[in-house]
C-alpha cells in the first residue's frame, strides 16, 4: 500500500500504477500522440470550419467565441479552483513513486488535480457532439476525449482520479458556456427580427 497523495484514496494511487505499468513500446508513440494537445490544434480548427456550414455566420461566430471561453474558464479555474487548493502533487513528483513510474513525457508541473487536458478535451466533446448532432461524430469525439484523458495516465503525468474529475469539471462548464450561447443566440435573434 502507498500513502495517500493529500488525503486522496490509496486506489487512486493503486490504479495508477496498474494504469501506467500496462504499456506497450507500440502504444507510447501513440498515447504522447493523444497527449500532446497542440497536434490537435488542425482537428480543432477543421471542427471549427465545419460549424460554419449550414449555420448563420454570427451563430458560428458566437459558438467559436463561447467554445474558445470555455477553454480559458477550464484552464484558469482547474488552476486557481482545484490545483492551487488542493496541491496534490502529480505522480511523477511523488518521490515513492518515481522509480515505479513509465514516465514518457516531461513532469510538468507540481500539481495535477484536475486533469486540464481531460477537462478541455471533454468540453470540446460536449460542445460539439451538442452543435453537430451527429451519432457518428459523437461516437468518434468522444472515443478521442477518453483517449485524450487515459493519455494523461498512461504517460505518467495524472491519477486516475485527476483525469476522472477533470472530465466532469469540462463537462460542468460546457453546460455553462452552453446556457450563454442559447442566451445569447436568443438576444441576437430577437436583435435580427427588429
Amino acid at each position: 500500500m502507498f500513502m495517500s497523495n493529500t488525503g486522496f484514496p490509496e486506489w487512486d494511487t493503486e490504479l495508477f500504477l496498474i494504469i501506467n505499468g500496462f504499456h506497450f513500446d507500440w502504444l507510447d508513440p501513440v498515447m504522447k500522440t493523444f497527449s500532446d494537445i497542440y497536434l490537435w490544434i488542425p482537428m480543432y480548427l477543421g471542427i471549427a470550419g465545419f460549424m460554419f456550414r449550414g449555420t448563420p455566420v454570427w451563430k458560428s461566430i458566437l459558438m467559436i467565441a463561447l467554445l474558445g471561453a470555455t477553454f480559458a474558464m477550464s484552464d484558469q479555474l482547474s488552476v486557481h479552483l482545484f490545483k492551487n487548493v488542493f496541491e496534490r502533487l502529480r505522480p511523477c513528483h511523488v518521490d515513492e513513486l518515481k522509480p515505479l513510474i513509465h514516465s514518457l513525457e516531461h513532469c510538468g508541473g507540481q500539481y495535477g488535480f484536475i486533469s486540464n487536458h481531460a477537462a478541455n478535451a471533454f468540453c470540446f466533446a460536449m460542445f460539439t457532439a451538442w452543435f453537430f448532432k451527429n451519432r457518428y461524430f459523437t461516437v468518434w469525439i468522444f472515443f478521442w476525449a477518453v483517449c485524450v484523458a487515459y493519455s494523461r495516465i498512461y504517460v505518467g503525468k495524472h491519477f486516475p482520479l485527476d483525469v476522472v474529475c477533470g472530465a466532469t469539471f469540462g463537462i460542468v462548464c460546457q453546460q455553462i458556456i452552453l446556457m450563454l450561447y442559447k442566451c445569447g443566440v436568443k438576444i441576437l435573434e430577437m436583435k435580427t427580427q427588429r
